[in-house]
């Protein structure tokens, strides 16, 4: 036994070592930099860091954004998943070519996928073509408030199949027996679903909700190539922030920034895994 722990600790080693150099040592770094008033050799300043930060109108704007894009797109893009799932999950017309096409954007690359918004919503775009074409005025869409909607659309249209997939492997694994057990009492279609889809698709719809919490954070590469450094204030993220204080050097910021970010995603994250350990515990 203890032969074969050693082997296995000679396979992962090159992984560890490289998970070390590349995230643990520069996280650890980060935490550090964020505690001093100075990049190599500054002294401890406690959280004056911190603070300044959060006494920034710019990095309180980018919190706000992100919050605000986080909270419409993760409820939207989980309910557009289920109900494409459940769709996916019956015999309907084209089912192999819809699952084809909901899973294309995944193999997409972000330039190309930043590409196509831009031809849509560019001032000189497809839909402002078609605005002009009808007597009607262009609308610069990147700079109005509509940004918001428009960066919404291109993270669901983006994430959707990833979860579809998700989601349609939850439904498959849920017994058959189930459903012809409650038809056989009377139970109708809602009462299945509110008693068996639901309750056993949880574990999933857990999961998923994580994944894409944590996938909304990431939206920067597509806001920053469609908007670029200095987008439209409504856009304006917290990866945006955090790119800016980069540029100007200020390492300080950026990793107090950076570790406030995580401790969100983190107090986030415990709060779902705990909500989904109660209610396990609730179904046994």
């Amino acid at each position: 036994m203890r032969k074969g722990g050693m082997k296995a600790i000679w396979f992962l080693a090159p992984s560890l070592i490289g998970f070390a150099c590349f995230y643990i040592i520069p996280f650890v770094m980060g935490i550090y930099e964020s505690f001093t008033d100075g990049s190599l050799g500054g002294r401890f300043a406690g959280f004056n860091n911190y603070r300044a930060v959060m006494d920034s109108s710019s990095f309180r704007k980018a919190a706000g954004n992100t919050l605000l894009f986080t909270g419409i797109s993760v409820p939207l893009l989980i309910l557009l998943s289920l109900l494409l799932a459940v769709l996916l999950n019956r015999s309907v017309f084209l089912r192999g070519w819809l699952r084809t096409s909901f899973v294309l954007p995944l193999v997409v690359p972000v330039a190309s996928v930043v590409m196509f918004w831009q031809f849509l919503f560019d001032w000189n775009g497809t839909l402002n073509a078609w605005l002009h074409h009808f007597h009607k005025e262009r609308i610069d869409w990147m700079q109005s408030d509509g940004s918001m909607a428009i960066i919404v659309m291109m993270y669901v249209w983006k994430n959707v199949g990833y979860n579809v997939i998700l989601f349609l492997a939850g439904l498959q694994s849920i017994p058959k027996d189930y459903y012809e057990t409650a038809q056989v009492e009377g139970a109708g279609p809602i009462r299945q679903w509110f008693h068996i889809t639901l309750v056993y698709l949880t574990p999933t719809m857990f999961f998923v909700l994580l994944m894409s919490m944590i996938n909304s954070f990431k939206v920067f590469r597509e806001t920053y190539l469609l908007a670029g450094d200095y987008p439209y204030d409504r856009i304006y993220m917290l990866q945006h922030y955090m790119n800016n204080m980069f540029y100007s050097l200020d390492i300080q910021k950026l990793t107090a920034a950076a570790a406030l970010m995580m401790g969100c995603i983190v107090i986030l994250i415990a709060g779902l895994l705990g909500i989904e350990k109660r209610f396990r515990e609730l179904l046994e």
